[in-house]
């Protein structure tokens, strides 16, 4: 599990490296209902407090819904935090690396995550199909909806 988790972060890193991640419930949904051909992975992250919020659950069933549907993988992430960090450090690394300053102070919704593989460059990365193996294997087990605990290193 802990090498699933490691590969997660890879992808997720690589992924917003290359401008193939879509962050926010919204955001996602507008994505997925315009180009679903071009989402590779579904992460949908939530924490403790995230389990009572009945309206993120509604739009969480929807998201797995359309997924299945649109036979793209999906991941339940547990650790907001951990994600929020992975991102906000590779952001402000490119930021730095570009000389720009311009990082916003808004909260990002974190909730769900869409990992396109678009045609023109697409991600090379082994911890894709490590995550996909991964999705694959647990439906064999009969988990459609595989889960991780991301946790603070």
């Amino acid at each position: 599990m802990e090498n699933v988790t490691q590969s997660l972060e890879e992808l997720l890193v690589a992924a917003q490296r290359q401008s193939a991640l879509t962050v926010g419930v919204y955001e996602s949904a507008k994505l997925m209902n315009v180009d679903p051909d071009s989402v590779v992975l579904c992460v949908l992250a939530t924490d403790e407090e995230d389990e009572d919020d009945i309206a993120l659950q509604i739009h969480f069933t929807l998201l797995q819904a359309f997924c299945c549907d649109n036979n793209i993988n999906i991941l339940r992430v547990y650790g907001l935090a951990r994600l929020a960090q992975i991102l906000e450090q590779t952001e402000t690394e490119e930021n730095n690396n570009n000389n720009n300053n311009n990082i916003s102070n808004e909260p990002r919704d974190m909730h769900c995550i869409l990992v396109t593989n678009p045609p023109v460059q697409p991600l090379q990365i082994e911890a894709l199909q490590d995550i996909s193996n991964f999705c694959e294997e647990s439906r064999c087990l009969n988990q459609w909806v595989p889960c991780l605990d991301l946790q603070d290193p």
